[in-house]
């Protein structure tokens, strides 16, 4: 995985589908950008509808070791994450280890955060959750998928975590992130993993992402982050 230092951009849009702002029309930052206008509403519609599955069966160790480093450079996920999201990073014991750095901002909360190791202020979250994940097709994975998910840099954000822990497991249609001017971004995000990984979606989360993107139409699709296979190693888990 080839990670950038830096802040996640926003993408201005207003959650009452009304119109777009030059900087909405322009698609919203990340890594791995792709696709033209139209790209992340094309691809909502094109998800496959079905109802949530049970619950039972999930835990997080069904997606493998927390923070396992399946592209084996030596860092875990985590760091990767940190590293990639933040601003004027500090290391302990090599280029792996974060122990500083500045969230500015916070997609969800637009607020800036600092981050010091050992402290929640940030938290790394899926942003489509696993639990999510697993009631809309991922119980039926092969293991190495479910890891590959869990790991997947187009899955993962630096946030802050006070607002990260009130979203919980929640889909498109139960949670949003409070910043509206990132709304676009983050649904756009979750669009891009659920159609990477073959997920499904529910009814209304189908149409709160439709109507999220219909009001940034050129909101571009993120795409890239690592193969939807973990390697051998992590296989037999």
């Amino acid at each position: 995985m080839r990670l950038k230092g830096g802040a996640i951009a926003a993408v201005v849009m207003t959650f009452a589908v009304t119109g777009c702002t030059d900087q909405q029309t322009k698609g919203s930052s990340g890594p791995g950008e792709a696709g033209s206008g139209g790209a992340a509403v094309a691809a909502a519609d094109s998800l496959t509808v079905k109802g949530r599955a049970p619950k039972t069966g999930y835990s997080r160790a069904r997606f493998g070791t927390a923070w396992a480093d399946t592209d084996s450079n030596s860092c875990d996920t985590r760091d990767d994450i940190l590293k990639r999201d933040l601003k004027e990073v500090k290391f302990t014991g090599g280029t792996c280890k974060v122990t500083y750095g500045l969230l500015e901002p916070d997609p969800y909360s637009g607020k800036d955060v600092t981050y010091r190791r050992g402290r929640s202020q940030v938290d790394i979250d899926h942003v489509v959750a696993l639990s999510d994940a697993w009631q809309k097709g991922a119980k039926y994975w092969d293991p190495s998928k479910r890891i590959a998910l869990a790991n997947d840099p187009l899955n993962l954000l630096a946030v802050d975590a006070s607002t990260n822990r009130g979203k919980g497991d929640g889909d498109t249609a139960t949670w949003l992130p409070p910043n509206s001017a990132y709304r676009c971004a983050y649904v756009a995000a979750q669009v891009a993993v659920k159609k990477k990984y073959g997920l499904w979606v529910t009814a209304a989360e189908k149409t709160t992402m439709k109507k999220v993107l219909t009001a940034c139409p050129n909101q571009k699709l993120p795409s890239g982050g690592n193969p939807t296979k973990a390697p051998e190693r992590f296989r037999a888990r």
